[in-house]
């Protein structure tokens, strides 16, 4: 029975995932803060951890760093709202397996830790290793568009002018021997570009093995990257080879490769030039002959010049360098990637939505994909679990995503609707309010804007809301299902 640690300061949420997931025969412990996660931890082996990602002690960027340290193979799924979707991506770019937003669905939240469990080795630092792609292009209908799609674990390429520039860019280096440096934003598809680099090379039908880097400690680097000889340190039983070694003759793609430390790079230097590693503990050099390809979401030079990034190992792989626009910037790619995201999850689920409402697709359109098309699969599998009918519908869409526009921290204050004879101030305020004096002076079209204010202060955590709002969740719930713009049915 697989035991899983689930982290979130909602004590009632923590309970309710504790019933939920014994009952799916899963042993479950709780914890309301992330020292005590860290305390349970110290004596306790998790399979698997669930935590949100904002605690009342820490974060969970900082706790997923203590388990990282502490149990390295326990896949983490970070539990987040849809304002924090941004720095989930980030985390995962540290080791998470996934994220899930609120609010948690049953089925979404047991299927992405299934997934989590039987994932190979349980670490986002174990290699993956690919076969050959092949290009094909599929026939137009209204549902699904025609587009040039690379069936290998489940990369697409776009067909906007933009992509379109980067494809030639692919025809053109992927024949050489070059090295590659690929930039981009996180979640933008980089490793899908250096596969393709890698189809198109001579090495195709060789191992094509992608190693995230920000999910490796610096303790365990080393050792993933350049394999380890049997009792070279604690806890190594046996001889390891390294991801490096298992790519010989074939392509490696280093994701965030700024995120390695001095010493590794130092190691590393030695591979690019001489193209022979030393496994950890060892005494005899490994020849090797392999491409390397490295992706990175910051200019490396800038990097360099920060005295963050070797300068002599920049000009080493910056042979070739690409750089892929974030989602946003190609907005006629987003529709091309939804379709292919709900064909994977129809397979997945065994259903057939055959697409979206034209309201749905406008909305894609308009929203700024903060997790590029990590996030957009994301929303895609979500909504098409809720989807009953045969097109996504926008009740099936995030609240967040829907209201994005409504939502933005950043814009005018909010004008509420109220009587003109009642003088009110529709700024939101800097200091706490009495949100409690708000919602019973609100009349019906203003109760809306005081909820949703709520709301965001409270990070979209319902029952934090309702203490602001000094009624109980329940109560909370009920005034949302009176605004279909809440989306609660």
């Amino acid at each position: 029975m697989s035991k899983i640690l689930v982290v979130d300061d909602d004590n009632d949420m923590c309970l309710l995932l504790n019933r939920f997931l014994t009952r799916n025969g899963y042993e479950v412990a709780g914890t309301n803060s992330g020292a005590a996660a860290i305390e349970w931890m110290k004596k306790n082996q998790p399979d698997l951890v669930l935590c949100d990602f904002r605690l009342e002690d820490m974060t969970g960027m900082v706790l997923l760093g203590k388990i990282k340290e502490m149990h390295p193979n326990a896949p983490v799924i970070i539990i987040t709202g849809y304002s924090d979707v941004k720095d989930a991506v980030e985390v995962m770019k540290l080791g998470a397996y996934d994220y899930v937003t609120k609010p948690l669905f049953p089925d979404e939240i047991i299927l992405t830790i299934k997934k989590a469990l039987s994932a190979p080795g349980k670490d986002q630092g174990v290699p993956r290793a690919s076969t050959p792609a092949q290009s094909v292009t599929t026939g137009s209908t209204t549902a699904q568009p025609k587009t040039k799609t690379v069936f290998n674990d489940n990369y697409i390429m776009g067909d906007s002018p933009e992509f379109a520039n980067i494809i030639k860019q692919i025809e053109l280096v992927g024949p050489t021997n070059y090295s590659v440096i690929i930039y981009g934003e996180s979640g933008s598809g980089k490793e899908a570009i250096a596969q393709q680099i890698h189809n198109k090379s001579k090495r195709a039908n060789k191992p094509f093995v992608a190693i995230d880097c920000g999910a490796l400690s610096k303790e365990l680097a080393g050792s993933e990257l350049f394999g380890h000889e049997k009792g070279a340190f604690t806890g190594a039983l046996n001889q390891k080879t390294g991801s490096l070694e298992y790519a010989n003759e074939g392509t490696i793609f280093l994701d965030e490769i700024g995120n390695l430390s001095y010493d590794i790079q130092v190691s590393l230097l030695r591979v690019v030039q001489e193209r022979k590693i030393r496994r950890v503990g060892g005494n005899k050099d490994i020849e090797l002959d392999l491409r390397i390809i490295v992706a990175s979401n910051e200019k490396l030079w800038d990097v360099a010049r920060m005295g963050k990034f070797r300068e002599d190992l920049y000009h080493r792989f910056n042979e070739f360098s690409i750089e892929v626009p974030p989602l946003r910037e190609r907005k006629s790619d987003i529709m091309t990637f939804a379709n292919h995201f709900l064909k994977m999850t129809n397979a997945e689920l065994g259903k057939d939505v055959k697409g979206f409402t034209k309201e749905v697709e406008d909305i894609f359109k308009n929203y700024i994909w903060y997790g590029n098309l990590r996030e957009l699969k994301n929303v895609i599998k979500r909504s098409t679990l809720l989807t009953d009918g045969g097109y996504v519908e926008t009740r099936s869409l995030p609240f967040e995503i829907v209201n994005f526009h409504k939502l933005q921290f950043d814009t005018a204050p909010v004008q509420v609707a109220k009587p003109e004879h009642i003088p009110v101030s529709t700024s939101v305020p800097a200091q706490p309010v009495s949100y409690e004096n708000k919602l019973k002076s609100a009349n019906l079209d203003a109760e809306y804007e005081v909820i949703l204010d709520a709301l965001k202060q409270a990070n979209f955590n319902k029952s934090k809301a309702a203490i602001l709002l000094n009624i109980d969740r329940k109560t909370l719930y009920n005034k949302m299902k009176q605004f279909k713009e809440f989306n609660i049915e």
